[in-house]
């Protein structure tokens, strides 16, 4: 049987693809240790979890609204308002399977065939490739470590034709932990309040960990807010990635629209996901402020590590748990066995070398990098961040 084309438009996941890789080692009985995945090693927090508990003793067992609980949605707009100070009702906010599924549904919503969709350098995997899926066309602008990995308007407005139809980025950032001040923000929104018919879409999945002070949003400024669709979710912030919740902010039509796709796709996000999200979203944010305090503690470590690791420059992350150095002064050396040649190959030499996984560069638009999470244990982070300096020591 011959499959769809479309299949042939995208690329694997390489975050997934290096988790999929370290699983069969370790079945091998091979101690990997993983500082590719991007999800918080802490347990979700025992008060959102009895939510779920009780959602199962109320008997939430059925089909849920394809946007969302009302009452859901409305916990949403009180985030908002108590976290970024922004003002949305329920009708600006659908629910859905975790925020990947939340950017598919907008891409898909609002690109059509051969549109640009305006992306800055370094970008999460996924980007580019929903972008592909959509029939769209992804144009780069490439951020310099030297400016914070972050752009400015004028490379911003270099970067529109008459064929742009969105703008696309994170804040914080996957994976360089850039996190743009209002101030920089400002400077953006003047550029896209000259262009009304862009889409914005404002990835904030990452906004609690924020090593900065309180994350600016885009969408704060009301000669753009219309055009601004913001991303967020529960799966960083809260520990709950396997609960599978995202949600978007966005104008009414926009919300419509990306409701509508979902309608086909997989419905309303299951009922006790929904009910403990309220507890989440309205409860105490204390859970989430202590992960945060372990992730500051884990960054200064693995900032220690690197920088006695010959070879590696490394910019420092403002936000997220990544680091994302610049590994090029290694392409073209050997340890006898294998040549370095690039991002992937020093992936490849880590894992089966050092028995550490981690992400290609090229997988987020800069091949002259790697991602490292420190989203795990400060034993793990020690014992695989020694493992990589004797590895790329071997390396002449």
């Amino acid at each position: 049987m011959q499959l769809s084309s479309l299949l042939q438009r995208f690329n694997e996941p390489e975050t997934l693809k290096m988790a999929k890789l370290g699983r069969e080692l370790r079945a091998k009985g091979i101690d990997v240790i993983d500082l590719s995945l991007g999800e918080p090693d802490f347990d979700t927090p025992e008060h959102i979890k009895q939510a779920a508990i009780k959602a199962i003793e109320d008997n939430y067992s059925h089909y849920t609204p394809v946007a969302g609980y009302l009452d859901l949605r409305e916990a949403v707009c009180t985030k908002f308002k108590r976290d970024n100070n922004l003002d949305y009702k329920p009708e600006n906010i659908v629910v859905s399977t975790g925020a990947k599924q939340s950017l598919a549904n907008t891409i898909l919503a609002v690109v059509d065939k051969d549109e640009e969709v305006i992306i800055p350098t370094p970008y999460w995997v996924t980007y580019s490739e929903l972008v592909k899926i959509a029939g769209g066309k992804v144009v780069e602008i490439r951020s310099k470590p030297e400016n914070g990995f972050k752009i400015s308007p004028a490379e911003l407005e270099a970067a529109i034709t008459p064929k742009t139809k969105m703008f696309l980025f994170s804040s914080p950032c996957n994976p360089s932990g850039a996190v743009y001040s209002k101030e920089e923000l400002r400077g953006l929104a003047d550029v896209f309040a000259k262009h009304p018919n862009i889409a914005i879409i404002s990835d904030e999945i990452y906004e609690y960990i924020n090593f900065v002070g309180k994350n600016e949003s885009i969408a704060q400024f009301d000669d753009i807010k219309d055009q601004v669709i913001i991303v967020n979710g529960l799966s960083k912030g809260f520990a709950m990635t396997g609960w599978r919740l995202g949600f978007i902010a966005a104008h009414p039509d926009i919300a419509k629209a990306t409701e509508k796709i979902q309608g086909q796709f997989t419905s309303g996000t299951n009922a006790i996901t929904q009910r403990a999200a309220i507890t989440a979203l309205t409860a105490d944010l204390k859970p989430s402020m202590d992960m945060v305090e372990q992730f500051t503690e884990r960054r200064k470590k693995v900032l220690e590590l690197v920088k006695a690791i010959p070879g590696i420059k490394c910019f420092e992350p403002q936000g997220a748990f990544y680091i994302f150095p610049d590994v090029s002064s290694y392409y073209g050396k050997s340890d006898g066995e294998t040549t370095i040649t690039n991002a992937n190959d020093l992936c490849m030499y880590l894992l089966n070398t050092a028995h550490v996984s981690s992400v290609m560069g090229d997988a987020f638009g800069e091949p002259n990098c790697v991602r490292f999470s420190f989203a795990n244990s400060m034993n793990n982070i020690e014992k695989g961040w020694a493992r990589i300096k004797e590895a790329l020591a071997k390396l002449k």
